[in-house]
């Protein structure tokens, strides 16, 4: 596994390109309102990605092995819709729940992160599947230093999720992430403890984890990109880009409105 170590200008360039990426989201926070198509935020995003931070929208026509190419800007996932979501022309509901996924090319470099929002009041359950899902993906990066390994991001993520009664996607993972939109290492969200490579510093990588209310099995929508659940249930995604400092960890995909790290992980 050729994982790649950062240097101090790296790093640089990706705290840039990560704050622009989580101030994407702030921009695009208040037009998250019952009426509005996904596809207009995604133009509203691209306007602001391209207009105003001068940086790329880094899905917009990617196309790994196998996949057309991607058809905007923006991945926006409602509902039972896990991740990959394409906007489209469907207005969002009052009580709808929305993943908006943002990726950013500044100078090279990539900023890789996704948020929660919901339309108005939703339901008991989609509050507490992003509240779990939120705390899944803070737990997550605690486990984050030098010396603890991959497998214990991805158990401190699966413990929390299924105490709650939640299950976690399998398919999909966080993966390492700096001048390539994908790298290695490939980040599980589930697994056993002090398994897995060996964190190093300088190490930079996504942590990513998709929860669903209901079971963990997925299907894919005759798009080629849309992933759902199959059972038709809520999911949920958080998403940070995180680099393993010396000592510990930094979130590098942060910005001014970003929700803050759970109280409640803190007592876990």
């Amino acid at each position: 596994m050729a994982v790649t170590i950062k240097s101090a200008e790296d790093i640089e360039r990706m705290r840039l390109a990560g704050r622009l990426a989580a101030e994407v989201l702030d921009y695009i926070e208040p037009f998250v309102q019952p009426g509005i198509t996904t596809a207009e935020l995604d133009r509203l995003c691209h306007n602001y990605m391209v207009d105003v931070q001068g940086t790329i929208p880094a899905p917009l026509n990617y196309a790994p092995p196998g996949y057309m190419p991607y058809p905007k800007s923006i991945c926006a996932s409602v509902n039972h819709q896990v991740c990959h979501g394409i906007p489209n022309d469907r207005a969002l509901k009052k009580g709808d729940i929305v993943n908006l996924d943002i990726t950013v090319i500044k100078d090279g470099y990539h900023g890789d992160t996704s948020r929660m929002f919901a339309c108005g009041d939703t339901s008991i359950l989609a509050r507490r599947l992003c509240r779990i899902t939120y705390e899944s993906m803070w737990l997550g990066i605690r486990q984050v230093k030098p010396g603890t390994c991959l497998g214990d991001i991805g158990h401190a993520i699966q413990q929390h999720a299924e105490r709650h009664g939640f299950s976690v996607v399998r398919e999909f993972c966080g993966h390492g992430i700096g001048k390539k939109f994908h790298e290695e290492p490939q980040v599980l969200h589930y697994g056993r403890a002090g398994t897995g490579l060996e964190l190093k510093a300088g190490m930079i990588f996504t942590i990513e984890p998709m929860i669903n209310a209901g079971r963990s099995a997925i299907s894919e929508l005759p798009d080629g990109w849309t992933i759902i659940t199959k059972d038709r249930s809520l999911s949920a995604q958080w998403e940070h880009t995180v680099l393993v400092t010396e000592d510990s960890f930094e979130v590098l995909t942060t910005s001014d409105k970003s929700p803050a790290p759970p109280d409640t992980i803190t007592h876990v």
